[in-house]
């Protein structure tokens, strides 16, 4: 499941930003409002407060997926969006790691409620020019 959450191409640098296109770690898709504490480094720089998730045209901050009612469907890719802290134009490569949990609303974790799994996922990733449309859609 993991092998396939950050592709080889998954990291496009554009006008100081970047964007990284993370796959669903999980066996089924999931409702947006199951993904929490997302963090997103690269070179050990944190995104922070700036991070932010594409949805079709709108940017949301990661909290504010809770309310959301769409969904991370296992073949599309969730868009992080967030500053480059070096220079865009550099195609060489970056250690990337996405860190964030995920509540699975069918499975119980114990008498406090849903099971609740953290993913660490990290690449070294090329960044590349913004992605093309392919067989993995964007999450709208």
């Amino acid at each position: 499941m993991l092998q396939n959450a950050l592709r080889e191409d998954a990291l496009s640098a554009l006008d100081g930003s970047y964007e990284l296109r993370v796959g669903l770690p999980w066996i089924r898709s999931m409702p947006l409002s199951s993904i929490g504490s997302l963090a997103v480094e690269v070179d050990g720089q944190a995104a922070g407060e700036e991070l932010r998730v594409r949805l079709g045209p709108r940017e949301v901050r990661p909290e504010n997926l809770a309310t959301e009612r769409g969904w991370w469907f296992i073949q599309d890719r969730l868009v992080l969006v967030f500053p480059a802290g070096r220079p865009a134009g550099d195609h060489g490569r970056r250690r990337v790691a996405v860190d964030f949990q995920l509540m699975v609303p069918y499975l119980q974790g114990g008498p406090e409620g849903p099971l609740v799994l953290p993913f660490h996922l990290e690449a070294a990733l090329r960044t590349t020019r913004p992605a093309l449309a392919g067989v993995a859609r964007d999450v709208a």
